[in-house]
């Protein structure tokens, strides 16, 4: 058997980092690195307010409480084998050094390539989400400038990147901050005007609404691996990556539950294009509504913005081109990709979708099933690695399965 390195920060499978412009600046800091961990999750506003009230209502609402704590113990799974692997392995490539540490460089391009094509469609349907679903239920007028929108969200993306690492760092916190800081008064105003029963984290609701609730919830944790693509440009990437994804992760989600348990016990909130818009409408008056509106499409464009700098680091890794030209290059396919989906923006967004999301759960299906390999090598608890392997990779085949029956319905 090939012996693996005790400590590989910064390296895959022992070769040398490749250098670049990024490694030789300034290193993230832990702060920043949180800014981007939280707006990586969801973004958490967006699922507070608009995602996740829609996945618990019904027949899973009288248990939502606790479908939306099983979910956090559920991604746990996944989020203990990426932190894991970030112990040994954590430079540019993320995930894609995750793998090639396991498995080799092979698998490794594999898996990379099908996370490249999942994020690249991802930034060209969404831009078309923002714009025709959810900016339309919070500004009517907003009707008249879609196709102006459509151009300046991905030239505003391209152009925030284009201007360094520093300007994105700072959007991406201020972007973290501000819907933190919007959820939470959501979540003070829920809690204040609509009873949340102690018997809301009870089993009280049918036991499969309760877990269908709970995988749904979970799978919309995904996105919490794109800070890893940042290892490489932390001081102490193994110490910032443990407890910079676990404390921003924690703190996500008790955001998320003190809004969504409140408002899923109330069917007409729930049923709203944007159910923690109405909720802030009802309670808090219609100027709070627009910000918590505005909030859930910045809280979107966040994780896109995340999604563009995580996907800048991958390229580097996997190929030896120089950074910016990286940057602009992914910021020239998505501005210039742009103009097509006016065409028919519904049908972009609905063929787009499903393959991006295929990809997405292979990718993570591939960086799960390896890991015993890389655990095995780095002498690990075999009983433990092959557990969280079982339940990880479990949740990738779910979130793969509840695509294809998606794209069937």
């Amino acid at each position: 058997m090939t012996t693996f390195p005790a400590r590989t920060t910064g390296t895959t499978a022992g070769r040398p980092p490749r250098t670049s412009e990024v490694s030789r600046t300034r290193p993230v800091s832990a702060w920043a690195f949180a800014g981007v961990a939280i707006t990586s999750f969801g973004g958490p506003l967006a699922l507070a307010a608009l995602n996740v009230p829609g996945i618990v209502a019904g027949s899973a609402g009288a248990s939502a409480g606790l479908a939306m704590v099983a979910a956090v113990v559920v991604f746990a799974f996944p989020l203990a084998i990426w932190l894991r692997y970030a112990r040994q392995v954590n430079g540019a490539g993320g995930l894609y050094a995750f793998v090639e540490a396991a498995a080799g460089r092979r698998v490794a391009l594999v898996q990379a390539g099908l996370w490249i094509v999942s994020y690249l469609l991802y930034l060209l349907y969404t831009t078309t989400q923002v714009v025709y679903d959810t900016l339309p239920a919070v500004l009517p007028a907003e009707r008249r400038y879609q196709p102006v929108l459509e151009i300046a969200i991905p030239v505003a993306l391209a152009g925030v990147m284009i201007a360094g690492r520093r300007i994105t760092l700072l959007v991406t916190g201020l972007v973290a901050v501000g819907q933190l800081a919007i959820a939470a008064a959501l979540g003070g105003v829920a809690l204040t005007h609509l009873a949340t029963p102690v018997s809301s984290f009870g089993a009280s609701a049918p036991a499969g609404a309760v877990a269908t609730a709970t995988g749904q919830t979970a799978l919309l944790y995904i996105c919490g691996s794109l800070p890893l693509f940042l290892g490489g440009e932390l001081a102490r990437p193994a110490r910032t990556i443990r407890r910079g994804l676990t404390t921003t992760y924690l703190v996500t989600a008790a955001v998320i539950i003190a809004v969504v348990a409140p408002l899923a016990a109330d069917p007409a909130i729930t049923g709203a294009p944007i159910p923690g818009m109405a909720a802030a409408e009802r309670f808090a008056g219609h100027g709070f509504a627009v910000t918590v509106g505005v909030g859930v499409a910045v809280s979107i464009a966040g994780v896109m913005l995340v999604e563009y700098l995580a996907l800048s680091r991958l390229v580097g890794a996997v190929t030896s081109w120089p950074m910016r030209r990286i940057i602009i290059a992914i910021g020239a396919a998505i501005v210039l990709a742009a103009p097509f989906t006016l065409i028919n923006p519904q049908r972009i967004y609905n063929d787009l979708l499903t393959p991006s999301l295929i990809a997405l759960w292979l990718s993570q299906l591939i960086v799960f099933a390896v890991y015993p390999r890389f655990a095995a090598r780095q002498h690990d608890r075999p009983l433990l690695a092959w557990v969280l392997t079982a339940a990880a990779t479990a949740f990738a085949v779910y979130g793969l399965w509840a695509t294809i029956q998606h794209s069937g319905s």
